[in-house]
């Protein structure tokens, strides 16, 4: 039964494969015919395999195919359905796009889309074609697809490394995920050179240069080994995923992948460069593991400079590096290789005298036992006399000699005890006691401690309490199985206590990192500004870390200090150390393998687009330098300034986006604004003249007149269209000057009707206010212009046999002046936005307008300090209410 339970998958696996399942469950399968450059025949096998698919009884359509001419692309298209592609008109150009909508409503079992990485037409509705094939796929339908190597996101950066040249059109990574099947479609590179030659592949006259510049050997043999390199590494992670699904132990040696442990001894280097070795000869991928353990904290302590040291080498050299937190080195190192599909462990040969491998079991003969089908290769070193530190017997530290004099106190201590107790007790029962004193060095001392105290109270309760007494000799043989079961109770009480401390000793240090993480990302989070962000990152880091920081960030051509710790300067020499970090992207200073001599640690402040600064540390001391997890705090301390500052950056750009958008509207509102309302009257004025000129003599003067008032209206008309503009500028300037003087309500109203008298004819406007009306602040010229354009707004939206109502009145220390009309309102929704600037409601016929009449109302408002709002009436209409102060003479 345990050999079966064995063979199951774990948990997590299933959990995964349900929800990769669930996720695919109703998609569409896609298959992507991949290439590393134009002409390699990716149409082509797309084209072969439909056809193959038909014949099979499949019901396959062709979306979008571009044969670009081709004689042999065309006879494959012979015969297959081609859906119609739809126009899409850009800039009086018709352009031919994939039709989505009828692929929808066709609903075949498989379509053809060529050109993955396509952008489609202004006016589309996707930006991207890939966005069109996720869309089907959501739909159920199976997609056959091309695209080339370089257009895929992650390798944009390597693929304009390689070729010169920045791909634009990208498709995201998780298509290849998503993909069913990938098949990549391969010729040499000879062979492609010779079809361009020959003018098999097609190329756009306006990149014709850009593709003689990408068609070189060197860039097609760089691509090739792309696309190879990038399938293999699909079908390796298939091939880890079924074996963990099915839960099979492994390895399947397709490609050999080697692993070495490290543990900071004098030999580990030596080990890694090894693994380098065996790695190339063998063309395999590279692993180097460290495991740690809570009963080995004291042995990280010792060493932790040495395990960094070697983690860094490792990884200079080209391989993998991680580190790995386990209660049991072998279980840890062997599910790492099970997980990673290893197919040989590097270990070094043991080192240990005899009789300590029969006290405990080698970890390579562990390894070895439970390897399976990995092989576990043994390297052998001649013992290294110049790593002196490492053979020389080591000296007992005052801390450790303190410890074992404790040790011989609590001994004393409870032999004390038992001889005060001895006439009640048996001495059986005084080995208890002898147990407490384990206990009590386990927790308050050391390991080593508790087990000389265990020891030196065998011999203290042999001496003192076994007959016969003050002698070693024992009596009863019994006794000795006694101090057998007190010495081996008290190391494993020793060795459990211990292990407890370890374990919660590194449980607290990394609760402590991990609550200063928490804290910074919880100031980061808050941050508006860079200022906010450098602030918060020296201020958790000098906390977490007890350490002083400088943060540089780039000021033209070099680095300038924009925060630092209190009493932190960088001479020269420090600050050139900073640059040079900064533009290699790369650790410099103290603890690192660059510019040692410097009195700081220098990190980049790296994003996956670029760098963004430096952050230079000054920790307490040494030790500090070179303690791993240190380094990986003030590492996850870079990283988190760094994705912050890009977030602040991003929110800047798209704040400026979204101003730069509002810009332009306002400009296209504007323009329209113009090319109507302005140009209008002027047509009419020049039309007016016209006739004048032409068949004035001909005219009667009533004709004569009619028109002369024609003009003269639309005269005013542009007239107030161009004051309105300019009280609109003066207005956002903050070049309104009120003339504030107390004025009377009745004389305003009054003002404001007789400037509108020829526009309101026959319409009934009614006014009311209270019997006794305040004299109130303001500007009255202003002020009458706000009522002139309230009312012109009424006027123009109401029906024409409507009553205006204007009431005034007071309410508390405000004057309030309503102007109401039944016409049709305002949406709801919209009654916030009706004093935006060129926010105009759809108008009745005839009605014009320039959008800018309540805001410039809304502005000279509050200029006065008062405000205006928009209210719809019960049973229809708008009402428009002025609230303005009434000033101290009310007072």
């Amino acid at each position: 039964m345990a050999d079966n339970d064995d063979t199951r998958p774990t948990p997590e696996a299933m959990l995964k494969l349900a929800q990769a399942e669930e996720v695919t469950a109703e998609l569409g399968k896609l298959k992507i015919f991949l290439g590393y450059a134009a002409g390699v025949g990716k149409t082509y096998a797309m084209l072969e395999a439909a056809r193959q698919r038909k014949k099979d009884g499949r019901d396959v359509v062709v979306g979008y195919v571009e044969s670009h001419g081709r004689a042999e692309t065309d006879s494959l298209l012979e015969g297959q359905e081609v859906v119609p592609r739809k126009e899409i008109r850009y800039m009086e150009v018709a352009l031919q796009e994939m039709d989505i909508d009828a692929i929808l409503a066709r609903k075949p079992q498989i379509v053809l889309v060529d050109e993955l990485a396509h952008s489609n037409a202004p006016g589309s509705r996707h930006e991207k074609r890939w966005l069109d094939v996720e869309e089907i796929l959501e739909a159920g339908i199976d997609v056959y697809t091309t695209v080339n190597i370089q257009h895929f996101e992650s390798l944009n950066d390597v693929v304009a490394q390689i070729t010169g040249i920045t791909v634009r059109e990208t498709v995201p990574d998780r298509l290849l995920d998503l993909a069913f099947e990938i098949k990549l479609i391969d010729i040499p590179p000879e062979d492609l050179l010779q079809r361009l030659h020959e003018g098999k592949i097609y190329i756009a006259d306006q990149a014709a240069k850009a593709i003689e510049k990408f068609f070189r050997p060197g860039n097609l043999m760089a691509l090739r080994e792309l696309s190879l390199r990038r399938t293999a590494a699909r079908v390796d992670d298939q091939m880890r995923a079924y074996m963990e699904t099915q839960s099979i132990a492994g390895p399947w040696a397709t490609a050999e992948r080697l692993l070495v442990c490290v543990s900071g001894s004098p030999y580990s280097e030596k080990l890694i460069r090894a693994t380098c070795r065996l790695a190339e000869e063998l063309k395999g991928q590279w692993f180097t593991v460290y495991i740690e353990t809570p009963a080995g904290s004291r042995h990280i302590r010792e060493n932790r400079e040495h395990i960094w040291r070697d983690l860094r080498l490792a990884e200079s050299l080209g391989g993998q590096v991680a580190s790995v937190t386990a209660t049991d080195i072998t279980d840890a190192v062997m599910e790492y290789a099970t997980r990673h599909n290893i197919t040989k462990i590097v270990m070094g040969k043991p080192t240990r005298r005899r009789w300590r491998k029969i006290l405990q079991t080698p970890i390579v003969d562990r390894i070895i036992r439970r390897s399976g089908a990995i092989d576990v290769v043994i390297v052998s070193f001649e013992p290294d006399t110049s790593a002196g530190d490492a053979t020389l017997p080591r000296r007992h530290n005052p801390f450790e000699l303190r410890g074992y004099a404790a040790s011989l106190a609590l001994v004393l201590a409870a032999t004390v005890l038992c001889e005060l107790l001895r006439p009640f007790l048996a001495p059986t029962n005084m080995v208890m006691f002898y147990l407490l004193a384990v206990v009590v060095a386990a927790v308050r001392l050391s390991r080593k401690a508790a087990i000389v105290t265990s020891f030196l109270g065998v011999l203290a309760f042999d001496f003192f309490f076994v007959p016969p007494r003050i002698t070693f000799v024992v009596a009863d043989t019994q006794y000795l199985l006694t101090f057998l079961g007190l010495f081996v109770v008290g190391i494993v009480i020793s060795t459990l206590v211990a292990r407890s401390k370890e374990r919660a000793e590194v449980m607290r240090a990394r609760e402590v990192h991990t609550a200063s993480l928490y804290y910074l990302s919880r100031d980061l989070a808050v941050s508006v500004d860079t200022d906010a962000v450098l602030k918060a990152v020296v201020t958790n880091v000098e906390e977490a870390l007890n350490a002083k920081v400088v943060i540089l960030l780039p000021e033209g051509e070099r680095l300038d200090i924009q925060a630092a710790s209190e009493g932190l300067v960088l001479d020269i020499k420090e600050q050139a150390v900073a640059d040079w970090a900064f533009r290699n992207n790369h650790p410099a200073g103290r603890a690192t393998d660059t510019l040692v001599s410097a009195d700081l640690i220098y990190l980049p402040l790296q994003t996956p687009a670029s760098v963004l600064g430096v952050m230079g540390i000054k920790l307490e001391s040494e030790y500090a330098y070179h303690a791993q997890e240190n380094r990986r705090l003030l590492d996850a301390f870079a990283t988190q300034a760094a994705m912050a500052m890009e977030r602040i950056h991003f929110s800047r750009q798209a704040e400026q986006a979204q101003i730069l958008q509002a810009r332009e509207n306002l400009e296209r509102a504007l323009l329209n604004s113009i090319s109507h309302d302005l140009r209008s009257p002027l047509s009419t004025v020049t039309g007016v003249l016209s006739s004048l000129k032409e068949e004035g003599a001909h005219l009667s003067d009533h004709a004569r007149r009619e028109l002369l008032e024609t003009a003269c209206g639309e005269a005013e008309r542009l007239n107030r269209f161009v004051g309105n503009l300019l009280d609109m500028t003066r207005i956002e300037a903050g070049a309104v000057r009120l003339n504030s003087e107390p004025c009377d309500v009745q004389d305003l109203i009054g003002c404001a009707l007789a400037a509108l008298e020829a526009r309101l004819g026959n319409r009934e406007v009614s006014f009311k206010m209270l019997a006794v009306m305040p004299l109130v602040p303001m500007d009255l010229v202003l002020m009458t212009q706000v009522l002139v354009n309230l009312l012109e707004n009424s006027l123009k939206y109401s029906p024409s046999g409507s009553l205006i109502e204007v009431v005034a009145s007071t309410e508390e220390t405000w004057l309030l002046l309503e102007v109401a009309d039944r016409g049709p309102g305002v949406p709801e929704h919209d009654l916030k936005r009706v004093f935006d600037k060129f926010y105009r409601i759809p108008i009745p016929e005839g009605a014009g307008g320039t959008g800018l009449g309540l805001s410039i109302c809304k502005g000279i408002v509050e200029a006065h300090g008062g405000r205006i709002n928009a209210e719809n009436r019960t049973g229809g209409g708008l009402r428009i209410v002025i609230r303005l102060p009434l000033g101290e003479q009310h007072l």
